[in-house]
């Protein structure tokens, strides 16, 4: 739709929610023509026209008008299609040089190598989510189960006819819901999708923000896909990369031969790790940049939140910088000032605009309150990633169980500090590339021990306070790190002999952890409160046990989690336990049918009137070989 005056003012101080709306190439008729209105920002531009299909790529033969002095170019072209490919032609100011740049705000675009804007049709798909949408405004995702899995969609699975083949986004609708949900996930997240031309960027060099990747099919195409996973009962996560942005010609990257959506001094725009642009975020037209292409994922195409990656790298502006490489805040401070009033709005806006919205902050650093509310003086997140719980717990699992009695306190000290943020606990993609290993191969021992203690990781994991996220390949025990290539290694699974049946077992034990988690409200009703968390001791580190207790929000709603980080049975040890009564093993990660010794609790154990622990009662149970034992009231 064509820009108007008011349009024009919201743009350009930085409010314009539905920017993507009337950006870029709007389907669109005038009088008794239909066309498409083209716009596009260039301030600095002499001359801005659009070429594409419809006029042999002439620059100059389709010439936009600016919008007064708002920097906005636009132009109704009549006759213009769906389908049609185009780029904007701009000539800098002074300058007899035409750059060609792909559009901005496109919701659609060639498959790369390929990089010009499709005119796309976005309108007519009929939704059929209307159920799940209403639901998820009631929720309240703090007390609710939220179990992730991360998935990267080239390389979840190929053709098994063509291993070079994507799936499309259609093909993986009827595969990927149904297999993530039957291991009881809650919500898919998926590596970043918007357009970008590098696969091994594995989609965090983003070039086109507004267009779901023509790798796997069209913008509907994209739209049928959340719709199954919502039909499925699975929310949609989307990671979102508002940190920075790739140098290509055709990009944002000194889009009118300016820095436009960047900074020109490299001290500011130029990111040192990366080798990318750092956006601008005081200027009020990237504001409403940034701003409406974070609405217009909720708006077109019904995702249910957005994993913002790299945060800390936006806060502060020192973010892997030597001294003399950095420009300060006017306060002399390394704090970004202007990105945290835009984290700051994006978040509250989305919570105005889709109640029950999930915002997620990949934050490594101890920034205060990144999950409190902006009125409180906090970043509006809902929840963060928790990467201090993942790197002492996987450098403690990596170790030799002989060698864990001196390393208790790498589990324990998560807990001084679980309830200053929502955390979410992630073992992503991350942890399993560039050298790292695979989780299955970061785990010392033999082939028993190895699979062993990855189940009592998981258990361990799902049982401790906060939200879960787990990467793709990881419930099966893929041996090999990650590659962005290659499907996963799906043949593990049929594998023979005792080999297959443990990627089997750990296959099953994911499936009926999450339906524990999901189903007992003690293991995530209170994830966020010191009332859902009570350590039961945390003191033998001789024998490498933990044991501690998940309350729900009625206090006899209870879970007991017992750990046992060494591969020697623990014949009769006493655990504390809170009141009388019997308690039943809920789930053991050491039974037969995931791939363990069989070492189990199979009668219910009543509670003595034997204080131990600091508790009232007590119950002596055998603890298996690095396993978990969960145990609920009967």
């Amino acid at each position: 739709m064509t820009l108007t005056d008011f349009d024009l003012h919201l743009f350009g101080t930085g409010q314009h929610r539905a920017a993507h709306r009337h950006m870029g190439a709007q389907l669109e008729r005038q009088g008794r023509r239909n066309g498409v209105s083209f716009a596009v920002w260039s301030p600095n531009a002499g001359a801005v026209s659009v070429v594409g299909d419809f006029n042999s790529w002439s620059p100059g033969a389709t010439p936009l008008q600016p919008a007064g002095d708002s920097g906005v170019w636009q132009a109704f072209v009549p006759g213009v299609k769906p389908g049609v490919l185009y780029k904007f032609a701009i000539q800098p100011r002074g300058s007899e040089v035409w750059l060609e740049k792909s559009d901005p705000y496109g919701a659609a675009a060639e498959r790369r190598p390929n990089n010009a804007s499709i005119v796309a049709d976005l309108n007519g798909y009929a939704w059929d989510d209307g159920d799940w949408i209403e639901r998820r405004v009631e929720t309240d995702w703090s007390s609710q189960p939220v179990a992730i899995y991360e998935v990267h969609l080239s390389s979840w699975k190929r053709d098994p006819t063509d291993p070079e083949r994507f799936l499309t986004y259609r093909e993986l609708a009827e595969e990927l819901p149904a297999y993530a949900k039957d291991l009881g996930y809650t919500h898919l997240e998926l590596l970043p999708v918007a357009e970008h031309p590098l696969d091994m960027s594995w989609g965090y060099q983003t070039v086109g923000y507004f267009a779901p990747s023509a790798r796997y099919g069209s913008p509907k195409d994209f739209m049928y896909f959340v719709d199954r996973c919502h039909h499925a009962g699975l929310g949609v996560l989307l990671d979102w990369v508002p940190a920075h942005f790739p140098k290509d010609a055709h990009g944002l990257g000194r889009f009118d031969g300016s820095a436009l959506y960047e900074h020109a001094d490299p001290r500011q725009g130029e990111h040192p790790d990366w080798g990318t642009y750092i956006f601008n975020y005081g200027r009020s037209e990237v504001q409403t940049f940034l701003l409406s292409n974070a609405l217009s994922w909720f708006d077109r195409y019904h995702i249910d939140g957005l994993r913002v990656d790299a945060v800390a790298s936006m806060l502060y502006l020192d973010y892997s910088r030597e001294p003399g490489e950095w420009i300060p805040n006017r306060y002399g401070g390394r704090e970004n000032l202007d990105a945290i009033d835009l984290l700051r709005h994006i978040n509250a806006v989305v919570h105005e605009e889709y109640p029950g919205a999930l915002m997620i902050a990949e934050e490594s650093t101890a920034w205060p309150k990144v999950t409190g509310s902006v009125e409180s003086g906090g970043l509006g997140f809902d929840l963060k990633w928790n990467m201090g719980w993942m790197h002492d717990t996987l450098a403690y699992m990596a170790s030799d169980p002989i060698y864990r009695r001196f390393h208790q306190n790498e589990l324990t000290f998560s807990m001084m500090y679980a309830f200053t943020e929502r955390f979410v606990l992630p073992l992503s993609h991350d942890e399993v590339v560039h050298g790292k290993a695979s989780l299955l191969g970061k785990m010392p021992g033999d082939l028993w021990q190895k699979f062993a203690n990855l189940r009592l990781l998981y258990g361990y994991m799902w049982c401790h306070p906060g939200k879960k996220l787990l990467f793709m390949g990881s419930e099966i025990g893929q041996w090999s790190e990650w590659n962005y290539a290659t499907s996963l290694d799906w043949h593990l699974l049929d594998l023979p002999g005792d080999e297959g049946k443990m990627h089997r077992g750990l296959q099953s034990f994911m499936r009926e952890l999450n339906s524990l988690y999901t189903e007992k409200n003690a293991l995530h009703a209170v994830d966020f409160d010191w009332q859902g968390f009570e350590w039961i001791d945390f003191s033998d580190a001789d024998a490498s046990v933990l044991a501690f207790l998940r309350r729900g929000q009625e206090s006899d709603d209870l879970a007991i989690v017992a750990c046992n980080f060494t591969p020697v049975v623990r014949e009769n040890y006493r655990i504390g336990l809170p009141r009388k009564g019997s308690y039943r093993e809920a789930l053991n990660s050491d039974a037969v049918a995931y791939g363990g010794s069989g070492v189990c609790n199979t009668q219910p154990r009543e509670a003595e009137e034997v204080p131990w622990h600091g508790q009232p009662c007590s119950a002596s149970l055998t603890l298996p070989p690095l396993g978990i034992s969960i145990f609920v009231p009967v």
